[in-house]
């Protein structure tokens, strides 16, 4: 793990769920008390998606619970977020998304430096047989890992 890396969330859901490829680390555009709300780690991922549209990129559906100490000034839990990209990387994802299929989902929301990033992939849906695949590998590991230990 680099140094001045703070990880807040993960979704879990979307390893499970997705093949993932093509990281990317984005900032994103955040109100006063949403940054205090992420140094609490109140974030949540489980339903986020990304979308492009008009040549901009907004994640959906990230959960960021309300700062305790926000008053008047708080923010709406599950409002939509512009993402920090540049034309070339989301004309890139947008392509990718039209052409092969792939959906964008965020894997971790962090705090680097004392900013908040989002690390987003391109993701293409499992079907059932290989999310068994995975469960199987998985257990395998866990067994493995236990026979070792014992030994």
């Amino acid at each position: 793990m680099e140094q001045g890396i703070k990880i807040i969330a993960s979704n879990k859901k979307a390893h499970y769920n997705y093949f993932l490829s093509d990281f990317l680390e984005v900032g994103i555009e955040l109100k006063g008390t949403e940054i205090k709300s992420l140094k609490n780690h109140s974030a949540s991922l489980d339903d986020a998606y990304v979308i492009i549209k008009g040549m901009e990129a907004y994640v959906i559906g990230m959960n960021i619970a309300p700062y305790k100490q926000g008053n008047i000034f708080n923010h709406e839990p599950l409002r939509t977020r512009k993402l920090l990209l540049h034309k070339k990387e989301i004309i890139k994802l947008n392509q990718k998304i039209k052409e092969q299929g792939f959906t964008i989902v965020p894997t971790k929301i962090y705090l680097s430096k004392g900013r908040a990033k989002l690390e987003i992939a391109l993701a293409k849906g499992k079907k059932l047989y290989d999310k068994r695949d995975s469960e199987k590998a998985k257990e395998q590991k866990r067994e493995i890992d236990k026979r070792l230990k014992s030994y």
